[in-house]
């Protein structure tokens, strides 16, 4: 099985800020903006909350409540009305499908999903983030793929209840590919165990892993990792310099079958919300 560390929701680039932690706990992901989506930030709901307030609070109106969000992973049943038949899916093309094509992601596979959030809270009836907080990256859902299916491929007629996905918008791509889940979830409480960031680091993109992800004895590293000067081993840590660009991170857990309890932990233990599509 493959294990892909899937970077997705605002940052400094798209959306231009963190997605919020919530006064409760919750990791609130604030999908990046895209205007050729059907989907406005008004349309999206989590908890109760509708994701445009939100949004637009948190991007001093840069990113309104009537732009589109490209909903992407799109993992709850709750976040949107549905069709009969929905299953939770994410949608990938160019170089990032590209990349997890060359490295084999396929049907039980597994992709857990993870942004850069900060603390926020509402002061003055609008959200904002909490003053003296630093953003850090947080893994917020997951995905096991049942189903890997190029949309340029699919008849008119197959797959009725995905056609509101902001992948099926764009012209024809021989790379754009959906992963349909055979199971998925999100986390709903901010926990240590989620939090990649190193507690002492400054920067959100310096990791703090379990030290079996450090790539010893010739074993493969975590790609676009490869560079040795990017690691440390410290027991029980391992620390990594994270790579700023590249979207899908991709690790050969048959190689690296000590994480299999710490892949297990996450999906099973850690108090997830399920989906399996209606």
């Amino acid at each position: 099985m493959r294990l892909i560390l899937s970077r997705k929701g605002f940052d400094s680039s798209a959306g231009g800020c963190p997605s919020p932690v919530l006064p409760d706990g919750s990791l609130c992901v604030l999908p990046i903006p895209d205007p050729q989506s059907g989907i406005r930030y008004s349309d999206i709901h989590y908890g109760g909350r509708q994701l445009g307030k939100i949004a637009a609070d948190l991007t001093g109106g840069r990113v309104g409540r009537g732009h589109g969000a490209h909903l992407d992973p799109d993992l709850l049943a709750s976040s949107l009305p549905r069709a009969s038949g929905w299953r939770p899916l994410l949608g990938q093309m160019g170089a990032a499908q590209g990349h997890l094509r060359n490295q084999g992601v396929q049907a039980g596979d597994l992709f857990l999903f993870f942004g850069v959030f900060r603390p926020a809270h509402i002061h003055q009836r609008r959200w904002r983030f909490v003053p003296g907080t630093r953003p850090f990256h947080a893994i917020w859902g997951w995905l096991e793929v049942g189903q890997v299916i190029p949309v340029d491929k699919l008849e008119a007629s197959e797959l009725p209840w995905a056609r509101y996905h902001p992948h099926f918008r764009y012209s024809q791509d021989p790379s754009n590919t959906l992963y349909v889940a055979s199971d998925s979830g999100v986390f709903p409480r901010l926990a240590d165990r989620l939090i990649l960031t190193d507690p002492a680091a400054r920067l959100p993109t310096r990791w703090r892993l379990p030290s079996a992800f450090f790539p010893s004895g010739g074993k493969i590293p975590l790609s676009y990792h490869h560079n040795p000067d990017r690691w440390r081993l410290d027991p029980p840590w391992c620390y990594l310099t994270c790579a700023a660009r590249g979207q899908e991170f991709v690790l050969d857990l048959s190689v690296y079958s000590e994480l299999e309890g710490w892949v297990a932990a996450l999906t099973e233990e850690a108090g997830v919300t399920t989906e399996r599509g209606i």
